[in-house]
């Protein structure tokens, strides 16, 4: 009988839907609607509607498209920064050589928040992280860096994967895109984040919410951008593609959740305005839809990003807390909303009846 199921269920996945574990699979996923999405943004204290936060990413998106004009320009190449993101994507190391990248760029990014006394790194923390290689199979929804378990995990060529796949792999993953993407993913991100989070109410995790736990890497992306981690303009090219990207997840996601944006579409989105590799866009879009991510999560980059810009302007800019402060103590209250977040901070009293409220939006 088992047999018999697993026989018909391959018949159903392979044959009908099509999915046979190539990268030409359909992208399948389902859209929510207008309704759903607007009570989930409720419900993750976020007091805008949609077509509000499209706008807003698409405001985003522009910043992001002059400041890589200035970047070409920077490179004798006029206002041309597709040819910028193209000469940028060159720069990548041999195969082999991936992790001791990753290694050579977590070293930098420690000494950098260590030095700017940014927030409080933990000896054993910084000590205490690997790196894995993804297989072909899992870059086929994981097509860039990312962490997990204490490890970074690391996408790169690979000898069974087919000659473009490979070329697409190493673009996608060169030498100024990793110089943004691994503080993102060690330090000062998502590795001292899971850190704090294990020795600090961790009860928390259970209320875990992708605008703080996404918000905080991405906020670091930016808040290094304003204290010029990014020396030359090849690394603001990659700094600038990565916050363009997560600029483009809010709009494509939403868009295609209310019904005006096709998988294809989303694709195609990603290559032609992004600036992605065919291979990492169409897996990128995949992750999106697939159903393995809650709705928002893809929004929860940026929109987490600009709660804590803004809860910075608030709190920072105003002498309340030094840099420090406030981080180790955003880090010591965890994976709560960020409106939440501020709540504490400034010891507002919540009612029980309390419904989202704080306008947030402290972009460009």
């Amino acid at each position: 009988m088992n047999k018999a199921l697993e026989s018909y269920g391959k018949f159903l996945r392979e044959e009908l839907a099509g999915i046979k574990g190539k990268n030409e699979d359909p992208l399948l996923g389902k859209a929510i609607g207008e309704e759903e999405l607007k009570r989930q943004f409720r419900y993750e204290f976020i007091p805008y509607t949609p077509q509000e936060l499209i706008a807003l990413a698409e405001r985003e998106f522009a910043w992001c498209e002059s400041q890589m004009k200035v970047a070409a320009q920077e490179m004798q190449l006029g206002d041309d920064w597709k040819k910028a993101l193209d000469r940028t994507k060159a720069i990548y190391v041999k195969p082999g050589e991936q992790e001791g990248l990753v290694r050579e760029e977590g070293r930098l990014a420690i000494e950098f928040v260590k030095s700017h006394k940014l927030v409080t790194v933990p000896p054993d923390c910084e000590e205490w992280w690997g790196t894995r290689l993804l297989s072909p199979g899992e870059q086929k929804q994981t097509p860039y860096a990312a962490y997990s378990g204490h490890d970074i995990l690391v996408a790169y060529a690979n000898e069974t994967m087919k000659h473009e796949d490979k070329l697409m792999s190493m673009r996608g993953n060169n030498r100024p895109f990793m110089h943004n993407v691994v503080p993102h993913e060690l330090i000062p991100g998502h590795h001292l984040q899971n850190y704090m989070a294990a020795r600090n109410k961790p009860y928390r995790r259970l209320f875990g919410t992708p605008f703080y736990v996404e918000g905080w890497a991405l906020y670091w992306e930016m808040r290094l951008w304003g204290l010029g981690y990014h020396s030359t303009a090849e690394e603001k090219v990659g700094a600038l593609f990565w916050r363009m990207h997560r600029c483009a997840r809010i709009i494509v996601t939403l868009k295609f959740h209310l019904g005006q944006m096709k998988p294809a579409e989303m694709v195609k989105f990603l290559t032609d305005r992004v600036g992605h590799e065919k291979f990492g866009a169409t897996s990128e879009v995949r992750r999106f839809i697939k159903g393995n991510y809650s709705p928002l999560y893809q929004c929860g980059y940026m929109l987490g990003g600009l709660q804590m810009i803004a809860l910075h302007k608030e709190i920072v800019d105003s002498g309340t807390m030094t840099e420090m402060q406030f981080h180790d103590e955003l880090l010591k209250l965890g994976p709560i909303p960020v409106e939440m977040l501020r709540a504490t901070l400034l010891d507002q009293p919540i009612a029980p009846d309390y419904t989202t409220q704080w306008k947030f939006n402290a972009g460009h």
